[in-house]
């Protein structure tokens, strides 16, 4: 019999993690006092378990939501974090530093751990707001994505992780030239290709030895780009959602989205219109992609089937949510989402209000709604884990 698919929400302002039996939303699990950092996002983990940062603690938490203790694991990790990221294996992690609550990046640190053995190094880069994947098993490498100047820096991971204490500043083992607006990082782990969103492209390289081998860029095909980049562990395909338009934050209701599907193998690529308005994070279910788009005249969650059939659901209007002449940023509610490619169930929060919306994606109805004790400012952050769901294919935290 399948494990029951549970659902992680985090309230990284209140400092808050629930974990929920889905659909029934029943509350399994708590951890009051961690302060998540939403931008590293969760990580699945083999078994599904998830990592995650805790960005006051300073610690990185392994949750197993199958055990009798919720976390798993709880290992020192420098902070702000920025990005995290594991080997295919599940065993050795990696964490950057970068923006946090701060006008400009300001830590260079990188942390490097083994699971397996409880090692953990902690290493000076370069400040900036770094990407990062770790390629291969057997003998890894750190590939960090740098902007201004744009560059993939490559580190063996039993170099860092080899380090003497004291935060030495370490040197890259190889570099790969890139522009200077890299954001969103992918990588598939069978032909260990790495995969950087910028303004011209999906740039990728696969690993040779030691070093990356750069290989043609894969254009957006569009006059748009994507600032996200995620693994579909289900077809080994590539997914961004498009913003064009405009620029000026003041004008989001105008932007233009598109969801990107991009077929490695074939190099085929498919753009589907979702809307105007703020479309950022995706998820994966068992046969769909699930979108949420915010605007000013409705919200709603945009479900896309593996036939291209694009199903639209409505969703109920947030308190403080962004509006017209303000910024889709600063000091508004917005929703985060979340999928399993082990089930159909797609959860999605409403900021300020403390609501999970629970929707079965083949029929785009809700099938709860549970309240948690906590308004879930901004959002919060989502993951929906299935104990064997193939969701540790995709190594990047999200």
């Amino acid at each position: 019999m399948p494990a029951t698919p549970v659902l992680f929400v985090s309230d990284h302002v209140a400092g808050s993690v629930h974990v929920l039996t889905v659909p029934d939303g029943t509350v399994v699990g708590r951890l009051t006092g961690r302060h998540l950092s939403e931008h590293a996002g969760f990580l699945a983990l083999p078994g599904g378990r998830t990592a995650c940062v805790d960005d006051r603690r300073g610690e990185l938490l392994v949750l197993n939501p199958y055990a009798e203790e919720l976390v798993e694991r709880a290992v020192p990790v420098a902070v702000p974090a920025e990005h995290l990221a594991c080997d295919p294996s599940g065993r050795r992690l990696a964490v950057t530093t970068g923006l946090g609550r701060n006008a400009a990046p300001w830590s260079d640190l990188l942390t490097v751990v083994d699971l397996a053995t409880g090692e953990t190094a902690r290493v000076r880069t370069r400040a900036g707001e770094p990407g990062v994947t770790v390629l291969g098993d057997a003998d890894p490498l750190v590939v960090l994505r740098h902007r201004e100047p744009g560059a993939l820096a490559v580190h063996r991971f039993a170099d860092l992780l080899g380090s003497p204490p004291g935060c030495p500043v370490v040197t890259p083992h190889a570099v790969l030239p890139l522009p200077d607006d890299g954001h969103g990082d992918a990588q598939v782990p069978g032909s260990q290709h790495v995969f950087a969103a910028t303004g011209e492209g999906v740039h990728r390289a696969r690993r040779q030895g030691d070093a990356l081998a750069a290989e043609p860029v894969v254009p957006w095909g569009a006059p748009a780009r994507g600032w996200y980049l995620r693994l579909d562990t289900r077809r080994q395909a590539l997914w961004s959602t498009l913003r064009g338009g405009t620029p000026d934050p003041l004008r989001w209701p105008e932007w233009t989205n598109q969801a990107w599907h991009h077929d490695p193998r074939t190099g085929r690529t498919r753009l589907t219109d979702l809307g105007p308005g703020l479309v950022f994070r995706l998820a994966l279910a068992r046969r769909h992609t699930a979108f949420t788009r915010v605007h000013p005249d409705g919200d709603e969650l945009i479900l896309l089937g593996t036939d291209d059939v694009v199903r639209r659901s409505p969703l109920p209007a947030m308190d403080g949510a962004p509006r017209r002449g303000g910024t889709p940023w600063e000091g508004v509610q917005r929703r985060a989402v979340a999928a399993s490619p082990g089930s159909d169930w797609v959860a999605v929060s409403r900021g300020g209000h403390g609501e999970v919306h629970l929707v079965d994606a083949r029929t785009g109805h809700e099938a709860a709604r549970p309240r948690l004790g906590t308004p879930l400012h901004h959002g919060g952050h989502l993951a929906l884990r299935v104990r064997d769901d193939g969701a540790d294919g995709d190594p990047v935290g999200r």
